[in-house]
């Protein structure tokens, strides 16, 4: 059973349902502004291998030593898709929670390889954004998708445009978030 008020240091505190960060919606982009994703991820062996794996990626640079050991590398590569799709997912929380649909990823360049260990950081710049001429309640936003290694080496680049909701069209509430069912966890008269 939830309390009206818990206590720290006997300090009565009220309690209160809080929305969290719900992405952003079509108003909230403006061209230039540049979004540094949170939180770098390592890229581990297990990564690549099963990525290599699931995808059916015949090339051996991604899954034997012994062949990569040959070539001007020395080493295994991390499989591209992988990165392509870890940097997508880094720029989610900034750029496309809100997305109804990704309509294209345009321009990928592969800058620099990716070994197993490198901690990848993501960043996405606002290119252009209007209006959907054939859908009200989104627009469209095109923005470069930029991936660094620990060493600040550009790795990949990329656009993408994803259809994003307007806020007018959004529903979102504290009590349930995008993706909640109605009536799950915490509820306002839980706190009132």
């Amino acid at each position: 059973m939830a309390r009206d008020t818990d206590t720290h240091d006997d300090e009565p505190v009220d309690r209160r349902l809080v929305g969290g960060w719900e992405g952003r919606y079509y108003e909230d982009f403006a061209v230039g502004d540049v979004y540094k994703h949170p939180y770098g991820r390592t890229v581990t062996e297990t990564d690549n291998v099963w990525f290599t794996n699931l995808s059916m990626n015949l090339n051996p640079m991604h899954f034997n030593e012994a062949y990569a050991a040959e070539t001007e590398f020395g080493e295994r590569l991390v499989d591209g898709t992988f990165v392509i799709a870890l940097a997508v997912g880094m720029s989610v929380i900034d750029v496309s929670a809100n997305a109804t649909a990704n309509l294209g990823y345009d321009r990928i360049r592969h800058h620099a390889p990716v070994f197993h260990g490198d901690t990848l950081f993501a960043e996405s710049e606002v290119l252009e954004k209007r209006e959907s001429s054939s859908r009200d309640h989104v627009g469209i936003v095109t923005t470069e998708l930029r991936a660094y290694n620990q060493d600040d080496e550009l790795v990949l680049s990329l656009e993408r445009t994803p259809m994003v909701l307007k806020r007018s069209y959004a529903d979102p509430s504290p009590a349930q978030p995008t993706g909640w069912p109605e009536g799950i966890g915490t509820q306002p008269e839980d706190v009132e």
